[in-house]
């Protein structure tokens, strides 16, 4: 059974997570970021939209929030055993609810051109291509829709 939370993982759950998700981030995330670092940057920094199955963390979406104008999302990551389940699309949601409360206008996010699943899925829910540098594609969506 999956259960859905706002900010409730520990540092330490979160590069746990990120550590399982590794190979799903293209190129994988270890060679961009130092892990512990980033999950730190996340756990201080971020809006973050969970997903705990038998309390372990096995989806995340994190957001900065700080903009008074939009929110950026800095991660979306599902384990690979919890795919298919419909958990970013829900955490997503959760993050568009949350950024209409506070009065933002719109959230931006980066993906890699590769990672169709993730093109796919945020396609799905609104998002529209701005730009592009290299091989990742900024990608923007009102959050009063």
């Amino acid at each position: 059974m999956i259960s859905f939370d706002h900010n409730r993982a520990k540092i330490e759950e979160i590069v746990l997570h990120l550590e399982a998700c590794d190979d799903s981030y293209e190129p994988p995330l270890s060679e961009r970021v130092d892990l512990k670092g980033y999950a730190a940057k996340i756990f201080f920094n971020a809006d973050r939209f969970e997903a705990w199955s038998d309390g372990t963390l096995v989806g995340l979406v994190a957001c900065y929030m700080n903009n008074q104008e939009c929110g950026f999302i800095t991660d979306v990551s599902v384990q690979s055993s919890c795919r298919g389940l419909g958990i970013a699309d829900k955490l997503l949601k959760n993050c568009f609810e949350l950024a209409r409360g506070k009065c933002l206008c719109k959230i931006i996010l980066e993906v890699n051109e590769n990672n169709h699943k993730a093109r796919s899925l945020y396609l799905k829910l609104g998002f529209v291509s701005i730009a592009r540098k290299k091989k990742v594609l900024q990608m923007t969506k009102s959050v009063n829709e």
